[in-house]
C-alpha cells in the first residue's frame, strides 16, 4: 500500500497518479498496488514531481517497521527517525 499526501504537483503527474491511487482527500492518494509496482511508482513520483512541489510518500515494506517515509521538497522537517522508527511530528498548540 502506498499513501502518497502531495502540494503543487505538476498536472501531468496528477493524471498519472489516476491510474494507480484514488484521491481520497484533495492532494491525499491511495493505491493497493504490489510491492513491485509500488517501488516503480515512487521513483516516478519522486523522479517528476518539479522543485516547488511538497510531497510526503509512505510505503507498506516487508521488515521492520512494515513502512518507510520518503520526503520531497520544502517544510517537510516534522519527519525524524527515533530508534530506526520514523515519525511524523505535529505541532502541539498551547491553549
Amino acid at each position: 500500500m502506498i499513501v502518497v499526501m502531495a502540494d503543487d504537483i505538476p498536472p501531468a503527474v496528477r493524471g498519472r497518479m489516476k491510474l494507480w491511487f484514488i484521491e481520497i482527500r484533495p492532494n491525499v492518494f491511495v493505491s493497493g498496488v504490489k510491492d513491485t509496482v509500488a517501488k516503480s511508482v515512487v521513483e516516478y513520483l519522486l523522479k517528476s514531481a518539479r522543485d516547488s512541489s511538497s510531497m510526503v510518500i509512505i510505503e507498506s515494506i516487508r521488515k521492520a517497521p512494515y513502512y518507510k517515509i520518503s520526503k520531497l521538497g520544502y517544510g517537510l522537517d516534522n519527519i525524524r527517525a527515533i530508534n530506526g522508527l520514523p515519525l511524523i511530528f505535529d505541532k502541539i498548540s498551547e491553549v
